[in-house]
């Protein structure tokens, strides 16, 4: 389950990851409560609830940004948060690819991470450098998600360059490709085997995180490419009603492999 407004701590987090028979809450660094690392009450939690965490990245982490100032506090978060992973054995980090800033010019979008790539790559090749030292073979994979615009070309390049260290992989989220029009899937595809992650949740008419079951995806596809990959999932919806309802629905069809 991911963090929930409603459930932000990690007690009440955990206490509704375990009463709706859920393996892992996925902890959001957006939020206050996860700022500093309590690995005392973490650990504890855990264990009370026998669940255990992945981690969801701040979404606007960017170790390539082009002021060095800005690109070491990001860099820095990311390496603290691996040092928490390691610490907690949390298994999985989950982070946004970030797009950068664009300039708007007269019929077009120009990108300065694609204007300078690389300058970007290069920037991005020490990030990985930094995170691979880190790990220092810890088992730990941190997994890019689509938000929609793994086709840009710059992107796909950042991919192809993450994917050479056995470090990264994918997460794979479907409502996003879904209200992107599919775009991301042929990548998804022909990088199956890289794929770690799922963010699940259904969708339509351009709205993401809608309860499983009320929207357009099939659902049950997606699951078996979860299991074959041996990837986890996410029940990636927003509230704690359209969770409940989410993992009725799963249940309901026969998708207990994702649900303990």
């Amino acid at each position: 389950m991911p963090t929930l407004l409603e459930a932000a701590s990690p007690e009440s987090a955990a206490a509704l990851c375990r009463e709706l028979g859920l393996q892992f809450v996925e902890l959001n660094m957006n939020l206050p409560e996860y700022q500093e690392w309590d690995f005392p009450l973490l650990q504890r939690v855990a264990s009370r609830y026998q669940i255990y965490y992945t981690i969801h990245l701040d979404e606007n982490l960017d170790p390539c940004y082009f002021n060095p100032h800005v690109a070491k506090a990001y860099l820095d978060a990311m390496l603290d948060a691996i040092e928490a992973a390691k610490r907690l054995r949390i298994p999985v980090i989950n982070m946004h690819l970030a797009a950068g800033v664009y300039f708007t010019l007269p019929g077009e979008k120009v990108y300065l991470y694609d204007r300078y790539r690389e300058r970007y790559l290069e920037r991005l090749q020490a990030a990985i450098a930094h995170c691979e030292k880190a790990v220092a073979g810890a088992p730990l994979v941190i997994c890019l998600e689509n938000t929609g615009d793994f086709a840009l070309p710059y992107k796909r390049a950042a991919l192809e360059l993450f994917l050479q260290s056995p470090l990264f992989g994918l997460t794979f989220d479907i409502g996003h490709d879904q209200t992107a029009g599919n775009r991301d899937k042929p990548f998804f595809l022909e990088h199956w085997n890289r794929l770690r992650h799922f963010h699940i949740h259904d969708a339509a008419q351009g709205k993401n995180h809608l309860p499983l079951g009320t929207g357009v995806l099939d659902i049950p596809w997606y699951a078996a490419l979860a299991e074959k990959t041996g990837s986890r999932a996410v029940v990636e919806v927003k509230t704690i009603q359209a969770l409940r309802d989410s993992v009725q629905w799963l249940r309901k069809q026969g998708l207990g492999p994702i649900i303990s």
